[in-house]
This record gives structure tokens, sequence and C-alpha cells, in this order.
């Protein structure tokens, strides 16, 4: 997991993007790790030599364009480096000469790196600041000490590095050499790269990434020479690089034939192959004998707001440069919510205000569903552990459901069937926490929030014809959408993944496919179609700019479709249910209404539901401070959930 930090400005500031380290254990081989670094740190750096030509052609008009290029090619410099190695300065008769893992870099004089040097800062100089000058030359003169020190050619770098018993044998070999090292050479700590601040965002960023090249180069650089062995003194201090920890000397094994590579994954797969007959959506007042009731519904935020101009002030070296307003017209997003809480406390919050709405008591739950595909704990699942924290010593059934976005319509269908057998009320929960598993991938960044809702789902009263008119699941489809959405993903540092065209795809087949069926489904009542009988369509809140544009295409107007991703983000199993919610309190929803819940997403997942909606199962929302969640580590179960108790723990 890769945890948010709130800083001493109170701003959200994500580590993974701009520390450059990537986990070990999960890269096989020298080939993907190659194909990661050439993603991440060369595919977006140019090089000494393109920004030299960019100087000469005048092609930065401010001093923005020119630092971040400066600074992504210092990454791209230090790509291995900041990836596996710490380097450490070392007295050379100090230095073992025979260990598998102390290493030195083998390098090559900067060809006309005086050139380069004295290009950009003359370019500096003569351009005018972006936005800010103080904040620019900061800058500037930190990433300056590290380029304009730069003594090697950076193109040839190899990620095995010599160790120092294969330096002394190659002739010719050069390294770092310094004549004196002070050990309290000054670096910048965690907390002072966490604290940096500006009040451009992107400065902010900028100011980040120089602080952590800086510190690349504890020594004094401006006494950096390159040197043969046979140039070197005892008393002079050298390089040494060491693996960073034990799953990059193991990686580092695997690299040099030292440990076996590990298994190759089998690849076959079968030809595709459509359904035998269609599967159609369920009935479910002709398929039920009990008939689903919705009782209440509760939701539960993230406590952190999570703005554009945040993401975009933590904006990773791998990035195209956007901004807060381009990232709101791709995505329709203006910011989305996170949570220092667990994930476990934001179902249980929504859980206990849901039981509290619906006026029913603990005992008469018969089953407990929860919908995500974010959670950590596997055993305990997240709904046998919520099962026992509301201290429910038997139900029928506790099971998680991975269906990604179409949790909903899941859940809902997995709840349907459970009352059938339990005929008591079912405990639903849809619930993510993203914001931990993105790490610098910058789509999922843009797009995932955290959140929780929670609906008590009861058999209908004899005569009532409960809540529920369609219910329909799919999954599968062509491999490509399958892992248009993929987490743990070791090619992206087990980060969350989204392959936008491949989403896209799976979109746009699955809302064919559901509005089509709507069309051929009759009416509630027999008469005309369910499609004319849907009064909003309140959609899987993916990606507004994506769905608008595919629900035209569909024959749907965007004044049928509601959002609130605009704030929220996409909470994937919790964003249906959680805008639903918003629609009672926008005023959207003022009375019972037939809606229509699409969701689609990871896995070709989808489905839907037809639901009548009526405003008052909305619990009155709560914001739960992380100072209020459960303590998960009493095995004592809560007390029985009294209206007075339930208040005590939303703090009210």
């Amino acid at each position: 997991m890769k945890p948010f930090v709130v800083n001493s400005h109170d701003r959200l500031v994500f580590p993974a993007n701009f520390l450059g380290e990537l986990d070990f254990s999960v890269i096989d081989d020298l080939d993907q790790f190659t194909a990661i670094v050439g993603r991440d740190f060369e595919a977006k750096a140019p090089t000494g030599t393109d920004i030299l030509e960019r100087v000469t052609a005048g092609a930065y008009e401010s001093r923005f364009g020119l630092l971040r290029d400066m600074s992504q090619n210092l990454f791209w410099v230090n790509r291995y480096t900041l990836t596996m190695f710490e380097k450490r300065p070392t007295r050379w008769r100090d230095l073992p000469r025979h260990r598998s893992d102390v290493f030195l870099p083998l390098l090559t004089p900067w060809r006309d790196g005086d050139k380069k040097i004295r290009a950009v800062a003359d370019a500096f100089e003569t351009l005018p600041p972006t936005w800010d000058d103080e904040t620019e030359r900061r800058i500037f003169e930190l990433l300056f000490d590290v380029y304009g020190n730069r003594r090697h050619h950076a193109t040839e770098l190899p990620a095995v590095k010599p160790t120092v018993e294969q330096f002394l044998t190659t002739p010719g070999a050069r390294t770092f050499v310094v004549g004196h090292h002070d050990p309290d050479y000054p670096v910048f700590s965690f907390g002072d790269i966490l604290d940096a601040h500006a009040e451009r965002p992107e400065l902010e960023a900028l100011t980040r990434w120089a602080m952590v090249l800086h510190n690349q180069y504890p020594w004094d650089r401006a006494a950096t020479e390159l040197r043969t062995a046979d140039e070197i003194g005892d008393d002079d201090y050298v390089i040494a690089f060491h693996p960073r920890n034990r799953d990059v000397a193991q990686f580092l094994d695997r690299a040099t034939g030292a440990r076996p590579a590990r298994r190759v994954r089998i690849s076959d797969q079968a030809e595709p192959v459509e359904p035998a007959t269609p599967l159609p959506p369920v009935r479910v007042r002709e398929a039920f004998d009990v008939l689903p009731k919705i009782e209440s519904l509760a939701v539960v935020r993230g406590e952190h707001v999570c703005t554009n101009d945040d993401v975009v002030r933590n904006s990773a070296f791998s990035w195209s440069p956007m901004s807060a307003e381009e990232i709101s017209a791709k995505t329709g997003i203006d910011q989305r919510r996170y949570t220092e809480l667990d994930i476990e406390d934001l179902a249980w919050a929504a859980a206990v205000r849901a039981l509290e709405h619906s006026g029913r008591d603990r005992s008469e739950i018969g089953a407990v569903l929860v919908a995500t595909c974010t959670s950590e704990r596997l055993i305990p699942s997240l709904s046998t552990w919520l099962s026992g924290r509301l201290g429910l010593l038997q139900t029928h059934c506790s099971a998680d459901i991975v269906a990604a976005c179409a949790g909903l319509p899941y859940g809902l269908s997995e709840a349907v069937r459970q009352l059938q057998e339990v005929r008591r009320p079912v405990l639903l929960v849809c619930v993510e926490k993203f914001s931990d598993k993105i790490g610098n991938v910058r789509t999922s960044r843009m797009i995932f929030g955290d959140g929780a809702a929670a609906m008590v789902i009861s058999p209908a009263p004899e005569g009532d014809p409960g809540d529920v008119d369609l219910l329909q699941t799919y999954a599968s489809g062509p491999s490509a959408q399958v892992n248009s959405i993929i987490w743990p993903n070791p090619e992206f540092d087990n980060d969350i993944t989204v392959y936008g065209p491949e989403v896209k795809a799976l979109v746009s087949r699955y809302l064919a496919q559901m509005i089509g069926e709507l069309g051929e489904q009759p009416g509630p009542d027999g008469a005309g179609t369910m499609l004319d009988a849907i009064d909003l369509i309140v959609p899987h809140q993916a990606n507004k700019t994506m769905i608008l544009q595919l629900a035209a295409k569909a024959g749907l107007s965007a004044e049928q479709l509601y959002f609130d991703i605009e704030t929220m983000g996409n909470v994937s199993a919790a964003s249906i249910p959680i805008a639903l919610f918003d629609a009672v309190a926008d005023g959207v929803l003022d009375g019972r209404r037939r809606i229509f819940a699409p969701g689609f997403g990871a896995g070709a997942v989808g489905g839907y539901a037809v639901l009548e909606v009526d405003p008052a199962v909305c619990a009155p929302e709560v914001v739960l401070s992380p100072a209020e969640a459960p303590d998960a580590g009493t095995d004592t179960a809560p007390a029985a959930p009294t209206v007075d108790d339930v208040r005590v723990a939303f703090g009210e």
C-alpha cells in the first residue's frame, strides 16, 4: 500500500510520486525492469542534447518548461540508482574488493557537457518567470547544483553495475571520486520534502523533484571527478553503490544469473465463444417469492478532499504536463475524496448508520454482503470481519463480492437471492479505498476515490410489490477488456492501472446491450417498455466525459443522467449507491422514482438494476474522522446498537 500523507500545510502529499522507488519483489527479470524504467524514466525525459537543441531553437517560452526538462533529465540520469541503489561515499582503502553486493558505477565523461551546462545557465537568466520568480529561481539553484556538476554521459548506463572486482579488471574504467567527504553533508529530510510548499501547484511538484534529486548526491559535487582505479588515492572517496534492500539484491542475483529465474506463466487461452443462448435480465417480481424492500441507505465519504490542484502539485516525473482544468475536461472530475481510515472502518461506519436508520436490530440480520475490489483483507474476509464487529453470532451468509464497478447490481442480485432463503433483512455494503493503491499512475490518480454506502434490504410486506424491477449481471468479453483495469499490476509496481481505450470499448459494448435489453423488456405494468418507464439514470460514476459521449451514441440525453463524479470521483462498487444518495440530497430525486443504475468496469464485469428509490430511505449523513474509527484490535463485540450508542460512535 502507498498511503498519502497530510503535511504541515494541511495538504495531501503522495510520496510514491516523487521517490522513484520500485517493489522489486514483483519484477521477474531484467527485460521487465528495463521496460518499466523505459516507460517511467526515459519516455518523457529529454537528454542533455535535446535540452541544448531546445534552448538553441528558442523552444522554451518561459522558465517552467526548462525546469521541468532539467528535472526529468536528472531523474532519467538517476533511473537505476533511484530505483535500486543507495550511494555511500567510501574511502578507497576501506572499500571491499571481493564482495558481490558492493558496486561501482562505470562512467563515461559527458560529451559536450560544458556547452550544455552553459546553455542551460544562460537560458534560465534570459527566460521570463512563468509564475513566481523567487520560487522558480530557488528550484533552479537546486537543480543546477546537480545538472551543472554532472560529469558523466547517461545514455549508455547499464542497469546492473559492475562489482568492485569487475571494475578493477575493466581496462580504462572510470568512476566517481571526491578528494574528501563530509558525512554531515546537508540533505533534505523526508519531512522537509513532504512540507515543500509553493502557491502554484506545478511549482510545488517541481520543488519536491529538485529536493529528491539534490539528495542523490550527498557530497561536494563541484569537487567530483571521474578517475580510473590507478588514479585513486587510498584516502580518496569513491561512491559505492549498495542494493537498497533484500528484494533488489535478489533481483540482481536473478539478472546476473546467480539465482534461477522465476517460472514463466502459462499464456495459452481458449478461443472466444458466445453464450449458447442469450442471458436475459431477471424480472424480480416474477422470478422470486420474497420481494426486496430497500429500508435504508447510508453513506460515508473519505474525510479529505483531493482537488485537481492536489493532483497537479503531486505530479510524478513520469507524467506529461496537465493542468487542473485539463483534468476536469478529460474526466468531469474536480475533486475526489480520500480517507486515512482503513477500508474496514468505512464499511463499519456505513453499516452502523444504515442499521440505525432502518430501525432493525442486529439480531434480525440474516446475511452480510460486502461488494469491494480494494480490500486488503482476505482472512477473515471483510464481510465476516464486519459481521464479527457488529456482534452477529451467526449469519446464513457473510461473503465478499469482487465485482468492481458493478458492485451494486451484483450485490443487490445476491441480496435478493439470500432473501429467498433467510426471509429476513440482508445488509449490503459497497465500499472502496483506492487512495493507497494508486502510486504514481496518473490515470488512476485522476479518477479514483474512497467511500462507502450501506443498504438494508428486507422482505417486502405482504402485498407490497417491493422496490426492484430488473436485475442483470454480466462478466467477461475480449481478453483485452477483461484486463483493462488491473490491480495489483506488477508492470506498474503493483499499482492499480487503467487502460483507457479498452475500458471505453467495454463500457460502449455493455451500455448498448443494456439499452437494447431495456427496450425489449415490458414495462412494470405491461404497458410500453422498461426503458420508457425510467425516470432517471444513475450510472456508475466512471468518467463523466466518456459516459456522456457513449450515452449519446446509445440514444440517451445528458438530462436523463445524474452525476456526482465532480465531487466524489470514481468509487467503483460504492459509486452508484453514493450517487443515489446525492441525487436525493441535490433534490433531483424528490419523490419515489424508477431508476436505471448501470455499472461496468474491471474484469469486463457489468450489470444493472432497475429499482424504485424513495428519498426517505436515506440516512442523515455524518462525517467520520479517523479518531472515531472502531478499535479493530479488540476482541470484545460492540454493545447493542442503541440509538444513543450509535450517535456517540458518530460524534454527535
